[in-house]
């Protein structure tokens, strides 16, 4: 689930290959899939771009002559931390665990060519939309694994991967089973050494999920950040938050150059101020975990 913005990643090499996949030309289109409605509507300010919605939520945006443009903000902030968990250029081993469209899978794949990449999407009937209609460049090494995110995560070799992205929404909510240290924990054990885990949540008001959720990673990684809107941090709108974590320490003033210089600006929390955010937090566990909160009517309109 996103806020979309329409500022660009100037700083990103083009796609060198044409768009191909579904034209303006054609229109919207609705159908339904395993989720609820898909929707794709086309973006009207990028002539290859569109909109996936699910259920009238915001889910991914694609530019088709563009994989490295990242339309919605949240995806801007795990975009940046793709560009910073290696040297520019260099292959990642990346794991994301919730498709939708594909968009940050295509990012990896246009700005770290060889990367080999797994993707879990439960919902096949969205899959196959998304490539029919929104097709993959030919070389790109993106598997989608029809699957729950949790139970790939499971069968995912210790040690086998550099970057976990987590992104599950069912309709506008994370599940309540991805959302817990045991779940972390699984995504720590899968990290090569080095390797960091990244998950992507929606909240409002007091935050007691994303205070949750910080207290969560903080009980299996001991360095974390989180990056979100201003706004959303003072409790004035509802929108996303994009948490980090390693074993290593992140490189948060990297990190904060890129969120403040961002049109649509961000603040990283980390250390004190991060502790002191999720100061009485509990972590969940499968024991005792919710499903993220509902957004408030008209949120996305």
């Amino acid at each position: 689930m996103g806020r979309s913005s329409r500022a660009a990643r100037g700083s990103e090499p083009a796609a060198t290959t044409g768009p191909g996949g579904r034209g303006h030309a054609q229109g919207p289109l609705s159908r339904p899939v395993g989720s609820g409605l898909a929707e794709l509507r086309p973006d009207r300010d990028r002539p290859a771009a569109w909109t996936l919605l699910i259920d009238g939520a915001p889910q991914s945006l694609v530019d088709l002559a563009d994989p490295t443009h990242l339309g919605f903000e949240y995806q801007r902030r795990l975009g940046h931390l793709i560009d910073l968990v290696a040297p520019p250029g260099r292959p990642l081993t990346v794991l994301h665990l919730g498709g939708g469209a594909l968009t940050l899978a295509r990012y990896v794949a246009a700005t770290r060519p060889r990367s080999r990449q797994q993707v879990a999407e439960i919902d096949t009937e969205l899959t196959e939309l998304v490539r029919t209609e929104l097709p993959l460049e030919r070389g790109w090494q993106i598997k989608v694994r029809g699957a729950d995110a949790r139970a790939v995560l499971e069968r995912t070799p210790e040690g086998s991967v550099d970057l976990v992205i987590t992104d599950v929404f069912s309709g506008a909510r994370t599940p309540a089973h991805c959302t817990t240290v045991e779940f972390t924990a699984l995504a720590a054990r899968a990290l090569a050494p080095g390797g960091w885990y990244t998950a992507n949540i929606a909240d409002g008001g007091a935050l007691p999920f994303a205070r949750s959720q910080v207290a969560t990673l903080g009980a299996v990684f001991p360095e974390l950040c989180l990056i979100a809107d201003p706004a959303v941090l003072r409790g004035k709108r509802f929108g996303n938050l994009v948490l980090a974590a390693a074993h290593i320490p992140l490189p948060t003033a990297d990190l904060t150059r890129r969120a403040a210089s961002d049109a649509a600006h961000a603040r990283v929390e980390h250390g004190r101020a991060l502790t002191d955010f999720a100061a009485g937090a509990t972590p969940a566990t499968d024991a005792t975990a919710a499903p993220s909160p509902e957004p408030p009517p008209g949120v996305f309109r």
